[in-house]
This record gives C-alpha cells, sequence and structure tokens, in this order.
C-alpha cells in the first residue's frame, strides 16, 4: 500500500497518479478531491478538455484510473470514485486555474465577511499573484485578496 506520507494528502498523491491518465486519453486533471459528504467518502476527479466533456469522457477516465488506483492502494477506507466536468461555475483552486481564466467574471466567497460585511465579491478577475486575488468590481477600484481568506473562487457563467 502507498503511503499518503510520503506523497502528501490523498488528493496530492491521486494527483500525481491520475495526471498522466488523463493526459493520455486527451483530458486535463482539474482537480482532485476527497471528502466526505454524511458517512460516505467520494474521491472526485474532474477533467476537462477543449469543447467541454461528456459521460462518455467521464466514462474513459473512471475506467483508465481504476485499475491503477486500486494497485496503488492510497485510501484507508471505502469510497466511492467519481469522475465528472469540472462544469460552467467551476471552482479556481491552482495557481494554473487563475492563470488561465484572467480577466474573467468570477465571485469570491470569504470565510470572513469584509468590514462593510459582505462575504461575496464579483469581479473580474484582474490577477492572481503569491496568493493574493485581485478582482475589477463593476463598481469601485480594484479589490485584493488574499487567497487564504476566499473559501470559494468561482468562475461566473453569467454577467455579473
Amino acid at each position: 500500500m502507498a503511503s499518503k506520507k510520503k506523497g502528501g494528502n490523498t488528493a496530492a498523491v491521486v494527483r500525481q497518479l491520475a495526471e498522466p491518465i488523463a493526459q493520455s486519453l486527451g483530458y486535463s486533471l482539474w482537480d482532485v478531491r476527497f471528502v466526505k459528504e454524511g458517512a460516505e467518502w467520494f474521491l472526485r476527479l474532474y477533467i476537462d478538455k477543449p469543447g467541454g466533456v461528456g459521460i462518455d469522457d467521464c466514462v474513459a477516465m473512471s475506467r483508465a484510473v481504476n485499475d491503477p488506483l486500486d494497485e496503488l492502494d492510497p485510501i484507508d477506507q471505502e469510497y466511492c470514485l467519481e469522475v465528472c466536468s469540472p462544469g460552467l461555475g467551476r471552482e479556481l483552486t491552482r495557481p494554473e486555474h487563475f492563470a488561465a481564466f484572467l480577466g474573467s467574471p468570477v465571485r469570491v466567497r470569504l470565510i470572513r465577511p469584509l468590514e462593510d460585511g459582505r462575504r461575496e465579491i464579483s469581479g473580474l478577475l484582474k490577477s492572481y499573484e503569491d496568493g493574493v486575488i485581485v478582482l475589477e468590481p463593476e463598481e469601485g477600484g480594484p479589490v485584493s485578496i488574499e487567497k487564504a481568506a476566499a473559501s470559494r473562487v468561482r468562475l461566473l457563467d453569467d454577467d455579473f
């Protein structure tokens, strides 16, 4: 059994395994999450490709990663493997996500409210550097937010 401690957390270990498999199938591995919902654990692999991902793509990736994942065995408890698309309102979590969507409308959900009480800020993603997100809202000047202060950053699939 592979040790999670050697390669980091479960998601990082699975990402290391799944990324070359996704690339060999023509996908990019957008994200890997290992989450508990109720009593169940889910290992979710989010894949993407130009033109979008369909159910056949998810099935192909699931089949391709299943045996190598069983062989690696990085997860101690029972879990459900899900392969899915990041979707239109995809969450931006990694530096390459922010770089790919500069100039796009996003919504940042904050862990703690700002001084004016707002917990969400929407605007165009102007930059992301050294863990700092800079947004340009519809009104007012640019807003800088530490990524660590955000609980979630999502693309907006409509006008803000």
